[in-house]
């Protein structure tokens, strides 16, 4: 895999992780201040994002880490995609127009996703 893939996915793995382990870990009152979105989502579904974010982070670097194939990091940016496009959607949903987090996330993972097929 390539040094710009490693550039792309080390910050991304970072942010999943770390959003997905805030999910996993807090409660919806400490939650809500940073994602208005968990009041109308079921802790339940919140958890499953965030296990979700916390496995595609660990997707994203296993290849780099163990030189294994690129295929779990493939997949993992491909979902990271697909999440972005959901959440997107869910904030527009809510009239919430700041979704430049989103599309920048989306595209990011959309290179890295790329990048995972194109090889060293």
């Amino acid at each position: 895999m390539s040094a710009v893939y490693g550039i792309l996915a080390g910050p991304l793995a970072l942010f999943y992780l770390y959003g997905g382990g805030v999910k996993i870990a807090r409660s919806r009152e400490r939650l809500r201040p940073m994602m208005a979105w968990v009041d109308s989502t079921p802790m339940p579904a919140v958890r499953a994002i965030g296990v979700i974010e916390v496995l595609g982070a660990f997707g994203l670097v296993l290849p780099l880490v163990t030189g294994s194939a690129p295929w779990p990091a493939l997949a993992a940016a491909i979902g990271f995609v697909a999440l972005q496009i959901g959440a997107t959607g869910v904030h527009l949903r809510m009239g919430d127009r700041r979704i430049a987090l989103n599309l920048t996330l989306m595209l990011v993972a959309a290179v890295t996703a790329w990048l995972a097929t194109t090889g060293p």
